[in-house]
């Protein structure tokens, strides 16, 4: 492979972030990475903070991408406090959802058995052992799969190739005179770069080349030291800042002895530029250091005072920004973003322990983080009538938010902070049910609590049933038991919100396990809560839940009416996931009565909406509805599409009964196309994953369906052909079933529907509605 050059443009992958500006230098080290890449399954940058490890990580991702047929991904996990996030963030980037009653490390790892992709965990030192486990497990099933790590310690796994990642090259004095910008080192051509953007027509030359030269051998080559020097040339000579960094490296010697030699320098440039700021300056860049990213707003709000003004933050921070101790990130929903480098961002946090206010930050940011997740829970359940599309925002916002959340938790939980603990948790519940991400919110919710602290009954209610909608996936017994405990708590202090999502929860576990009349009283109850209350949520919940009763009684036209109400109340209140979820269920109960235009156009509407948000569980039932409507009207090829893209997608997030499902339709398709080997065969492996999700088998008679056209070759042949199916992986059985040759399309062909796409990678949970096709 040719050498890429340090000005060399490379594309990156949607899966890798962009790189934040010009990459220089290290020409020779990308050649030996790229093929130490393949002559190791697990490749290891290691060094100290501030070396660029990351910066080298990504450029040879970039280079590297186009080579593995799935891609190059990236993994960022410094802002991780928690060993047990680790695999929840892999899985994230990845797109792999998490699946109730499995855990999430078998998903993932079945998942990545087939693929052939370069995957980059990201400073990885503080969670070593949880990085090492999850290597360990993916390298054993995924044999196609390569690692890269970046660390300041090796993980010390299996096939780990440790790779020390070195100083830039510095400028020896031989070479110290040279004009042209290729006789300059990797370390000079980076500072002339940095010190070109922050002053523009800086260049390095012979009159000031000796003094950068001696920058850069004193900051041993360090990027990020180098890069904080360079952003100075605004104000300072390159002979100032010589002369500032070498009375600076004396007085931090003289101080911890106990730090790496590079750590002490890299250490005293972030010292010399702290001491170059103006006390407001200081006393901001010390308090920012708490929240793990912040908006201008959420910077005004938690860390003005008396001293700092609200109105003085936007000033303060484009000064930190411009002497690169903040970083500026892409706008996020018409908001700027800024954060700090980890280094950096250690080094204000002890300045800030020194002056005794971290306390006090820490609280001002638990009160933000509950202020701001309360509002977005309230917009989010319609409860504040705003249009739909600020309802999107307030999930999009949750997303960039969430390592602030996730530390505030930690912190309420360290100092037994239950209330706002479980006020918080319950505020970001929904985005656990929407997301799948039912084990986090589990386990948050469950260590707040166990915690032996006196809590208000109106809190523990509401957290109890929000617990309740997480087990309900995996655990229906469990979240009956919290949600009736919680219902009473609710009822007794008269939170009619909760009180309602409780008995909505309660009539659907009774719809799930067959108790049809308590099913009916309970979606009654919180029918007649809702509506007295106000509440538009709850009120279409309940509507949907009866729908899903009535279909079931097969009272076809009754639940059809009841939808309609539903979805009409739904959109009262502009909740248009709520409309979504229902607009299912109708376009389900359309094709049970043979109105195959009408279903389609309901699954097109929801389809839509479940985009916009991300549901990609609801989109690919979305996706095998349009293809069952297209298979209906013999529009085979149309309805090849649309079920091998619902399939497929049920495949990338690992959900094995939506994957046994797309089999099922996929055995149907089979069946019409005189194929009855492998509809038995799918319809083998569809019984596996069903057994293996703990969902019940279909009915004989479904079943009997895709063996019936078989018969005729002879029981023992069926016999076989069913074993082989029940012996395929996921991976094989999909492959099977999107593998058939197409048919030749049938004359009604011509009635095919429009092919629509896939969407955003969030999960919600099933609609109330019952599905005729399980």
């Amino acid at each position: 492979m040719p050498a890429l050059s340090g000005n060399e443009v490379v594309t990156i992958q949607p899966h890798l972030p962009e790189e934040p500006n010009s990459f220089i230098g290290r020409e020779r080290e990308l050649d030996e990475l790229r093929r130490l890449v393949y002559s190791t399954r697990t490749l290891t940058l290691s060094g100290p903070g501030g070396i660029g490890k990351t910066r080298l990580a990504l450029r040879l991702l970039a280079s590297m991408a186009a080579e593995f047929p799935d891609g190059a991904w990236f993994v960022e996990l410094a802002d991780l406090r928690q060993p047990d996030l680790v695999i929840s963030r892999v899985a994230a980037a990845l797109g792999v959802n998490e699946e109730p009653g499995r855990p999430l490390l078998e998903t993932l790892a079945d998942v990545l058995r087939r693929r052939r992709m370069l995957l980059a965990l990201d400073n990885c030192e503080h969670m070593i052992d949880a990085c090492a486990q999850v290597a360990r497990r993916l390298l054993a099933s995924a044999p196609g799969l390569r690692l890269l790590i970046t660390s300041r310690e090796p993980l010390h796994v299996p096939a780990e190739t440790v790779w020390l990642v070195q100083p830039l090259s510095a400028m020896s004095g031989a070479t110290s005179r040279g004009d042209g910008a290729s006789d300059h080192s990797e370390a000079i051509r980076l500072f002339a770069d940095r010190a070109a953007a922050s002053s523009p027509g800086f260049t390095v030359g012979p009159a000031n080349i000796p003094a950068v030269a001696a920058i850069c051998r004193a900051l041993d080559g360090l990027p990020l030291a180098i890069e904080l020097a360079a952003a100075w040339v605004r104000v300072l000579s390159v002979e100032q800042i010589c002369a500032r960094l070498g009375n600076r490296f004396a007085l931090l010697t003289a101080g911890d002895r106990s730090a790496s030699p590079r750590q002490r320098t890299l250490r005293a440039t972030i010292e010399w530029s702290y001491a170059l700021l103006t006390d407001a300056e200081r006393t901001l860049f010390r308090r920012l250091s708490v929240p793990a990213g912040w908006s201008l707003e959420m910077a005004e709000q938690v860390c003005a005072d008396d001293e700092i003004p609200a109105g003085d933050v936007l000033g303060l921070v484009t000064a930190l920004v411009d002497k690169s101790l903040v970083v500026f990130e892409p706008e996020v929903l018409g908001q700027a973003r800024y954060r700090m480098l980890d280094t950096i961002r250690e080094y204000a946090a002890a300045r800030l322990a020194e002056t005794g206010e971290s306390t006090r930050l820490q609280l001002a940011l638990r009160d933000y983080t509950l202020l701001t997740a309360e509002q977005k829970l309230a917009i989010g359940m319609a409860q504040v009538p705003v249009p739909w599309s600020d309802r999107v925002d307030c999930s999009r916002r949750y997303i960039v938010d969430a390592d602030n959340v996730s530390q505030v938790l930690t912190w309420c939980l360290a100092h037994d902070d239950a209330e706002i603990g479980l006020r918080i948790c319950v505020a970001v519940s929904p985005r656990w049910l929407v997301w799948g991400t039912f084990a986090e919110g589990a386990e948050w919710l469950d260590s707040f609590l166990d915690l032996d602290v006196p809590t208000p009954a109106q809190v523990r209610g509401a957290a109890l049933v929000a617990r309740a909608q997480l087990a309900m996936a995996s655990e229906p017994a469990a979240a009956e038991t919290l949600a009736e405990e919680g219902l009473a708590l609710c009822r007794d202090t008269h939170e009619d919100f909760w009180t309602a999502t409780a008995l909505n929860l309660l009539s659907e576990i009774a719809v799930q396990t067959g108790r049809a009349d308590e099913a009916v009283a309970r979606a009654d109850q919180a029918l007649s809560l809702a509506r007295a209350a106000g509440d538009g949520w709850n009120e279409g919940y309940a509507l949907g839940t009866k729908a899903a009763i009535a279909a079931r009684a097969g009272m076809l036209v009754e639940a059809e009416q009841l939808a309609t109400t539903s979805v009409s109340v739904m959109r009262h209140i502009d909740q248009q996931w709520g409309v979504a979820r229902v607009l299912l269920g109708l376009g389900d109960l359309a094709r049970l009565r043979r109105h195959p235009g009408e279903a389609h156009d309901r699954y097109v509407e929801a389809l839509a909406i479940l985009e916009e948000i991300g549901a990609r569980t609801e989109i690919a039932r979305c996706l095998a509805g349009l293809g069952r409507v297209a298979m209906d009207l013999g529009a085979i090829e149309q309805a090849r599409r649309h079920l091998t893209m619902s399939i497929e997608l049920s495949q990338a997030t690992g959900t094995r009964i939506g994957i046994a499902r797309g089999l099922e339709v996929f055995a149907t398709l089979a069946v019409k196309e005189k194929q009855p080997e492998r509809a038995v065969q799918l319809a083998a492996a569809a019984a596996a994953l069903r057994e293996s999700a703990g969902v019940p088998p279909l009915s004989a008679d479904r079943t009997e369906k895709y063996l019936a056209p078989a018969r005729h070759l002879g029981e023992s042949v069926v016999t076989r052909l069913w074993a082989q199916g029940l012996a395929l992986r996921s991976e094989a059985a999909v492959a099977l079933a999107v593998d058939v040759r197409p048919s030749r399309p049938a004359d009604s062909e011509t009635r095919a529907l429009s092919v629509v796409g896939d969407g955003d990678e969030t999960i919600s949970p099933p609609s109330p509605l019952i599905r005729p096709d399980d």
